[in-house]
Parts: structure tokens; C-alpha cells; sequence
């Protein structure tokens, strides 16, 4: 069975608003023997970047055709809903059909939009969303084969790629609809340390030792050294590897400049995380491998000697048993899933992938495989965060990263500034922490602040949700406050205003002379005075996607026991494995983890399996 109906698409996750009608703005009417009133009707719901449009078209018996006509979606994430959902709906004439897995908001956008199309042609909403009480029967399958990846993330594709030139025969299953992973959600940025690309771009005195070095430092000493040696030794090759058969890197723009790393060692994806994912999953597509989506993988199956020889899974229609010479978890972290997360993780705001609930460390330790784990108490947890809903998060990283360049500060709530806006995201953190309920404001002048919030809408916060946000101007989360003077904003957030502008002066000041005498901030980064009104406050909170625990692993990426002895036949690469960061990933670390051992993985286990 070789399947290769494929369609990339990634991982979003959005804020569902209400819609609204647009067009003709009272329902119509069915006559008595139909169920709608013929004719196209529009509606408008809320994405992720914006609007989006919806065009239903009813005969007086059926929806005959659903049309996106307008939406500011990510191209490859929010597009997977675009794409399916409106075909599942017209072919069952219904509404109770399962939204997109990985794109749940975009989707429920979707249904909205239809549903107000419904109402406004006089249809039966509650009949349409009435589940079918039809169960499907499901058909049972056995497929054997050399390998089986679980899980269909950067590390997950990686090693298929890699395995299927090496001769391999794959199955790569995933219990999304899609291939990409958390990869997509990500600021799109590598460790492409020891690469051509980084000498191409300057830096040809970079070292494996400066990057273990940067890693235990950032990682508090924490880290499996010999996990970060490999990944240090080989995530250049890697690097270069993915960009020869088609993973590109935004040289333009550079490498970046991070207090985490003694040299400049990071780089962005060509179109961001996006990008990568969707290069990838193109990848997968072009090999032999059979490509097994929305199956979910339940359970591993031992011999009589507790190796490892395949595993179970499942999907809407079909139960499967995969019989492999090698199962590789690549199944990603654990941080949606709180029963694995320590207490510190589980009240910092969660702003990864739904689909992140430690699967493959829950099946690899069950008893009688009993795989050992490392450092599950720590995630990476960043500063920049805005709680869109509760317990949620939305990153501003990318807009913040803009507004560093002009005239941004961070205050506290008593107006203070408390540490080097440009520091690392650890040190801005940890500064964070020491405040009541962990709370920050970034403080921007009107220029800084229509630049931050252009670049935010790549973190999926749209210029609607702003308005809206700005709406509220501070009575609920999350947080964002304006105002046309630094009094003004300053009393609404409670913050005694001589503070606030004295905080100001004295940055300006810095500004001028070029010298940041409180907290050090390079005058590179300190271009811009703060300038005219209006003013804003933006709340920043912590907020965690990736965690750091996970597996035991050697250095070939084989899952070791609770006493040391390998799991013959069981192979891990990415999040899913435990101690390469410590306690603390710097930026870009995860990426190139991801890739590098999903490939080191793949080649581990050809060699293997060729002894």
C-alpha cells in the first residue's frame, strides 16, 4: 500500500470571534417543500490575520458550492481548513462533520460563516448540525515494513526523507491531517552553526566547542553533553544537507545577533516556520514512503524479548498493526498535556500546538518497555507573551524584535524599567519572574507602535484582534492600553504618571549620550528617542510551547530503559527526547535539533539494519 495523496498543510492556532452577516442582513424564508431559499448568500467570520469571507450557494434542496472568497490566513496552516472543510460539508450536506485536525479555529470560522449563510437562505441550522448516529464500521489492516516513523513534525519528515534515500522502505503516519508539526508554529529560525551558510555570511571562526560552551551555559549545565556534541558536530552538515534538496534560508536578511550565542550562529527559514514545514512535507511527498494522516499511533508492540517490532494505530476508518525492524518516535513534546507538566509549566500561558500531548513518551514508558525519561520538570518559557484567552497565549516576539530597533522599553508596573530590553530572552525572563503576577508592559511611542504592529501579525495577533484589544483599553485581558500622553496611560494601568515619565527622560537620555547607564542596552539598539503620542502598554507574560524532558537517548538515537539498557529496535529524535537543552533551549536550538536528528536517526538506523 503506497499512499501518496498528500496535501501540505500546517498547524494553526487562532482565536475564534464572532461573525457577522454581511450582505443580505435578515434571513429569507424556504417555502413549505423547500429547505432553502435559492441564490448566494455571504458571510464574514473572524481568522486568524483577519477576515474571512465565505460565499454559499443553495439550490432549494442542497448547499451547492462553498467559497472562500477573501481571508488574510497563513498560506499553508490556516489554508488547510480553506481547502478541505467546505468540500466535507457539501458532500455530507451537513454541519456535524469534524473540522480540520490542527487548524480547529479556522475551521470553526468556517462553520460560522456557513451558518449565517444557512440562517440568511432560511435553512434548518439545528438539523444541519445534528450529528449522523451512524457508526462507521472499521476495517482492520497489517502492513509490514523497514521502518515506521511516528509522527510527521521536522524531525519526523527529516528522517523520512533522509531514510528514503538511504534505501529504505518508510511508513510515516501522523495524527493530523496534515504533515508539519510544531515546526510551523515557530518563529522560523535554525542553529545553522559549522554550515557553508554561516561562512557565507561572515562568521568562519564558529566551533563546536563555543556552541556546547553557549548550550550548558543557557541550560544551566543541565544538558546530556554528549546529546549537544552530536547535535553541535553535525547540525551544520545538516544545514547545508536541507538546503541542497530544497529548505531554503532568508540569506538576505542574515544571520542574527542574540546575547544566547558567543558568535552569530542563527538563521531564519525562507516564508518562517511556515516555509520549512511546507518544503518538507513537499519533500515527503516526492518519496516511496507511505504517507498514513489522521491515525493515530495507540500503542507499541514487543516480542518475547521486549524489543520493539512495531506498533498500533488507528484512524476514522481503519485499525492498523505496522510490524517494523524499526520504530522511530518523533511524536514531539508533551505541553499540552498537564498531567506530565510540573507546576511551574502548568501556570505559565500555553501557546503550542493542541496536538502536543506526549504520546510517544506515554507509549515508549509503559510498562514492559519502561523507557527511561530526563529532565521533565522544564520547559522553554519566553517572556513576550499576551494572553488572548485563558490560559493561552500569542506570541509578540516577531513585533518586539522590530520595536527593539527603534524606541521600545520595558517597564514594570510601577513604571520602572527592570532590565536590558536586548538581553536574552532567559535574562528578560528571569527579570519577569521577580514581578508581582510576572507581568511586564512594553512601553511604545506611535511609530514604534504601528511598526510592532505590522510585524505581529505573523504571530497570528491581526490588526482586528488589536482594535479590539484597544477597545477594551485594559478592563479585560489581554492588556493593551492607550493613550495620548504618558499620564494618561499611565493612570489607566495604575502607574503613577512622574514615575512613568521620568522613565522615559531618563531613556532618552541614555538615548542621547549612547550610553544605557542602568542596564546596559547597546547603543546599537538605542537609535530612537521615544518620541510622540499616542502612547500604549502592552502586557507580557510568560509563555511556554516546548519542552525540554523527554527521553533517554545514546548518541545513535536509541531509547534506553530504566536501567540503562537499550530498547532494541526503538529510536527517538526531536522534542520527544530529554536533556539536549537543559533546562532552558536558546533561540533556534529546537529547529535545528529537530532536523538534525531526525536525519542522524534515519542514518543510525539504515547502518543498523544493514549489519
Amino acid at each position: 500500500m503506497k499512499s501518496k495523496k498528500l496535501k501540505s498543510a500546517l498547524i494553526a492556532s487562532t482565536m475564534l470571534l464572532s461573525s457577522v452577516f454581511m450582505g443580505n442582513c435578515l434571513p429569507a424564508s424556504a417555502s413549505e417543500d423547500a429547505l432553502y431559499v435559492p441564490g448566494t448568500y455571504t458571510a464574514v467570520a473572524e481568522g486568524i490575520n483577519g477576515i474571512v469571507v465565505v460565499e454559499v450557494t443553495f439550490s432549494e434542496d442542497a448547499i451547492e458550492d462553498i467559497v472562500v472568497t477573501e481571508n488574510s490566513e497563513t498560506d499553508g496552516i490556516g489554508s488547510n481548513a480553506i481547502d478541505q472543510l467546505p468540500g466535507k460539508i457539501i458532500e455530507t450536506q451537513s454541519l456535524a462533520v469534524d473540522g480540520i485536525s490542527g487548524a480547529t479555529y479556522t475551521s470553526d470560522a468556517i462553520f460560522n460563516a456557513v451558518e449565517n449563510c444557512v440562517a440568511q437562505a432560511g435553512g434548518d441550522l439545528e438539523l444541519l448540525k445534528t450529528a449522523s448516529s451512524e457508526e462507521v464500521e472499521k476495517t482492520t489492516e497489517e502492513l509490514t515494513t523497514e521502518l515506521v516513523i511516528i509522527g510527521g513534525g521536522a524531525a519526523g519528515m527529516t528522517a523520512c526523507i533522509r531514510a528514503d534515500a538511504l534505501g529504505l522502505d518508510v511508513i510515516i503516519l501522523d495524527k493530523q491531517s496534515y504533515l508539519g508539526g510544531t515546526i510551523a508554529l515557530s518563529g522560523g529560525n535554525q542553529v545553522v552553526m559549522g554550515s557553508e551558510l554561516q561562512k557565507e555570511l561572515g562568521v568562519v571562526d564558529d566551533s563546536v566547542e563555543s556552541m556546547i560552551e553557549d548550550f550548558l551555559a543557557n541550560g544551566s549545565g543541565l544538558n546530556v553533553t554528549e546529546l549537544v556534541t552530536l547535535y553541535a558536530e553535525n547540525v551544520g552538515e545538516t544545514s547545508d544537507w536541507l538546503e541542497e534538496i530544497g529548505v531554503t534560508y532568508d540569506l538576505d536578511s542574515g544571520l542574527h545577533q542574540l546575547a544566547e550565542y558567543t558568535y552569530d550562529r542563527e538563521l531564519a527559514y525562507t516564508g518562517g516556520g511556515s516555509g520549512a514545514a511546507t518544503a518538507l512535507a513537499e519533500l515527503v511527498e516526492d518519496t516511496d514512503a507511505t504517507i498514513l494522516l489522521s491515525t493515530c499511533a495507540t500503542e507499541l508492540i514487543t516480542d518475547e524479548n521486549g524489543a520493539v517490532v512495531g506498533v498500533l494505530a488507528s484512524s476514522d476508518n481503519t485499525e492498523y498493526t505496522i510490524y517494523a525492524q524499526a520504530v522511530l518516535l518523533a511524536t514531539g513534546g508533551y505541553g499540552n498535556n498537564d498531567n506530565l507538566l510540573s507546576e511551574e509549566l502548568q501556570e505559565a500561558l500555553y501557546y503550542g500546538a493542541a496536538s502536543a500531548t506526549g504520546d510517544g513518551l506515554i507509549m515508549a514508558t509503559a510498562e514492559g518497555i519502561d523507557a527511561d525519561t530526563i529532565l521533565m520538570e522544564y520547559g522553554k518559557i519566553y517572556p513576550n507573551g499576551i494572553e488572548v484567552s485563558e490560559g493561552t497565549a500569542k506570541s509578540t516576539i516577531a513585533g518586539n524584535i522590530v520595536a527593539w530597533t527603534m524606541s521600545a522599553i520595558l517597564v514594570n508596573a510601577d513604571g520602572n524599567r527592570v532590565v536590558n530590553e536586548k538581553a536574552s530572552n532567559r535574562t528578560i525572563l528571569e527579570a519577569q519572574q521577580q514581578e508581582d503576577g510576572q507581568l511586564l508592559y512594553l512601553l511604545l511611542d506611535e511609530e514604534t507602535f504601528e511598526a510592532w504592529k505590522e510585524a505581529v501579525a505573523s504571530n497570528g495577533i491581526s490588526a482586528s484582534d488589536i482594535e479590539s484589544y484597544l477597545s477594551a483599553n485594559g478592563s479585560t485581558t489581554p492588556i493593551f492600553i492607550h493613550g495620548d500622553t504618558i499620564a494618561e496611560v499611565a493612570e489607566t494601568a495604575g502607574i503613577d504618571p512622574d514615575v512613568l515619565q521620568a522613565t522615559v527622560d531618563r531613556y532618552n537620555s541614555f538615548v542621547e549620550s549612547g550610553v544605557d547607564e542602568d542596564f546596559g542596552r547597546s547603543a546599537d539598539y538605542m537609535t530612537m528617542e521615544i518620541g510622540d503620542g499616542p502612547y500604549y502598554l502592552i502586557e507580557q507574560k510568560p509563555r511556554f510551547a516546548t519542552t525540554m524532558g523527554g527521553l533517554v537517548v545514546n548518541t545513535d538515537l536509541q531509547v534506553e530503559n530504566t536501567s540503562g539498557e537499550v530498547i532494541s529496535g526503538l529510536y527517538a529524535a526531536g522534542e520527544v527526547v530529554g536533556g539536549v537543552m537543559g533546562d532552558d533551549s536558546p533561540s533556534g536550538a529546537n529547529n535545528g535539533w529537530a532536523v538534525t536528528s531526525g536525519r542522524l536517526a534515519a542514518e543510525s538506523i539504515a547502518a543498523a539494519l544493514k549489519e
